[in-house]
């Protein structure tokens, strides 16, 4: 079947006499009449030709969280479809330098502006994507690939996490020497500590771990750059050095009674937990007890989600799972359409595990905690939820979220998990490097790039954009990367 008449003109057509949204529901108008098997055919048509609708003038900038790694989709998907695995891994594999993470952590945005998903089921990206990876584990196409030369030039890495990890495995290949720095101990960062276990098994990172030391990359653990390793000796002893340390400094809930015991920070409760399994399959007890107890979880992000199934798993009696936005719907509302990201209700492994023990879903929408009660040896027993509303200021447009009045609860509490995310890097390494934060506590650099303000001194991932998705962290490391094998050999072919 032949391409329907217009569909070329519209995407070549001026795309800045009319606004996005606009360009947006022209397609939409254009799209959607075709029958389901046409709409099938035009999206294979349109990944056949290696781009899709996410790099063309459908899904325009800002207007869709589309993954940073995404180029790769089309072509992958076109080359299982013939059943050409080996083929689909080695394009896979120019692109996203972990897929085996991205696989099993992403929120698969690629799925959500998939074409096919404009007026029925998108392509399963994230399954294709793991499917592939898992063979060529499995099948020995992954081998360590060692740099055949040397440039003698030298790189310390701060931080293990994805962003990290994606540019010490660049700059190797390219012949410099990596080292590696992470304070805990064991490699991975966010993904080790940050990531429970039944979402990214640990042997997986593992795995990759030791293909980069094959090829050639040194990792130093229990390395608390800015503490115990100084930042001048880095600068002395590596040609340049970037920091990749994440933006680990959580949020904090400001409310009466907040220094009564049994209220722990999420990736303080979640890096215990993982680190007590890791050690010694939990039998060392080196976390917060949870069994029979009552848990309070604030936040319903990923990082609620993860308390809530790690606080079930571990025998709590019941939980609640606070969430200060209005319950999303069910289906995509008029004012969003595909392809922009679906803003609909979902419900992960946590919740479902919950309304599977508890018999309802854990989520209580549009509510905040207004105070917690300590018992007479200061410990949590009890904890006051307020209703909120969410109003819009006509002039400014900022919405604020305001109390509800005659709405409030007390719940019973023996333990209140905070996952109301990040503030930005901690501050002590760039303090250390003489590195300024911006008003986002993110690391300042320069603008347009991944250098900061100190000669020789990088910063990529979480720690220079704030709080992102695995996939955005991978890109920052690709990019860093980049721009560090620019500085050191005043060209790049990475």
């Amino acid at each position: 079947m032949g391409r329907p008449t217009g569909f070329l003109e519209f995407d070549r057509k001026d795309k800045a006499a009319e606004p996005p949204l606009e360009r947006i529901r022209h397609f939409r108008e254009f799209y959607q009449p075709l029958k389901q098997e046409e709409q099938r055919v035009q999206a294979s048509r349109c990944m056949a030709c290696g781009i899709p609708f996410c790099q063309s003038g459908v899904m325009m900038e800002g207007m869709v969280s589309g993954c940073p790694l995404r180029n790769l989709v089309p072509e992958m998907n076109d080359l299982i479809d013939m059943g050409n695995w080996k083929a689909a891994w080695e394009r896979l594999e120019k692109t996203n330098c972990f897929p085996e993470f991205t696989s099993r952590v992403c929120p698969a945005l690629c799925e959500a502006a998939c074409t096919c998903g404009a007026g029925g089921s998108p392509v399963a990206t994230k399954a294709n994507e793991y499917a592939v990876t898992e063979a060529a584990f499995r099948e020995g196409w992954i081998k360590a690939a060692p740099p055949r030369i040397r440039t003698g030039k030298s790189v310390a890495i701060v931080g293990s996490g994805p962003a990290a990890l994606a540019a010490a495995k660049l700059l190797n290949r390219r012949g410099h020497r990596v080292t590696v720095l992470e304070r805990n101990d064991r490699i991975g960062g966010l993904l080790r500590y940050g990531i429970p276990n039944m979402k990214l098994e640990k042997d997986i990172i593992d795995r990759r771990i030791r293909l980069l030391e094959e090829e050639g990359v040194e990792f130093d653990v229990n390395a608390d750059v800015g503490k115990s390793v100084s930042a001048q000796k880095l600068l002395r002893d590596y040609d340049r050095v970037l920091l990749a340390c994440g933006a680990s400094n959580p949020r904090d809930i400001q409310a009466p009674g907040r220094e009564a015991k049994g209220i722990y920070f999420a990736v303080d409760f979640l890096s215990s937990v993982t680190k007590s399994l890791l050690d010694s399959e939990l039998k060392d007890k080196k976390y917060p007890p949870v069994k029979g107890k009552r848990v309070v979880v604030i936040g319903g992000g990923d990082t609620g989600n993860d308390c809530v199934g790690t606080a079930i798993r571990l025998g709590c009696r019941s939980v609640i799972q606070l969430e200060m936005m209005p319950k999303p719907p069910k289906e995509r509302t008029e004012g969003n359409p595909w392809p922009e990201w679906p803003r609909i209700q979902k419900t992960d492994y946590g919740q479902e595990e919950a309304i599977a023990l508890f018999g309802s879903d854990p989520r209580l929408y549009e509510t905040t905690v207004k105070e917690f009660i300590a018992n007479k040896k200061g410990e949590l027993s009890k904890v006051v939820l307020q209703g909120v509303r969410w109003e819009t200021d006509p002039k400014t447009g900022r919405r604020t979220m305001v109390p509800k009045e005659g709405e409030e609860k007390t719940v019973e509490a023996d333990m209140v998990l905070i996952a109301a995310g990040f503030l930005g890097a901690e501050p002590y390494v760039a303090e250390a490097f003489g590195v300024s934060l911006d008003g986002r506590t993110n690391a300042a650099v320069k603008e347009g790039t991944y250098e900061t303000a100190v000669p020789r001194v990088f910063a990529a991932g979480d720690m220079r954009r704030g709080q992102s998705l695995v996939v955005w962290a991978i890109r920052e490391g690709i990019e860093a990367a980049r721009a560090i094998d620019q500085s050191l050999m005043g060209y790049t072919n990475l």
